[in-house]
């Protein structure tokens, strides 16, 4: 890891969402967010990078630990899928009937009309 004492965002980035806000394109806390999960993605890639320098691991891990700590949000089809063999299938875990109803239209909606 870097000797620094703090993840400091770049200029571009800094410049990017000042602007977002004093142009009033983005929510404050959007922007916010954004930030704050850029801070934190920065952060993981220095703890990877220490690993993986000082080789801790075995080069699996590195996949692994981005994949636990930054988890693909599924797509629409895949909740679609997941929505509707819960519904068909009485998922207790899943959502309500509306939500479930909803999923599946956007997606349906997304596809092209033939």
């Amino acid at each position: 890891m870097t000797n620094s004492p703090s993840i400091v965002p770049s200029e571009t980035e800094l410049r990017q969402w000042e602007s977002l806000i004093l142009d009033e394109e983005e929510n404050v806390d959007v922007v916010l967010i954004q930030a704050f999960q850029a801070g934190a993605d920065q952060e993981l890639q220095e703890c990877i990078n220490f690993v993986y320098d000082n080789e801790l691991c075995d080069p699996n891990f590195y996949n692994d630990l981005r994949s636990a700590r930054r988890p693909k949000t599924p797509s629409l089809k895949e909740q679609a899928c997941d929505a509707l063999d819960a519904y068909v299938y009485g998922n207790p875990d899943h959502g309500d009937k509306q939500n479930t109803y909803n999923i599946i239209r956007q997606a349906l909606e997304q596809l092209p009309n033939d």
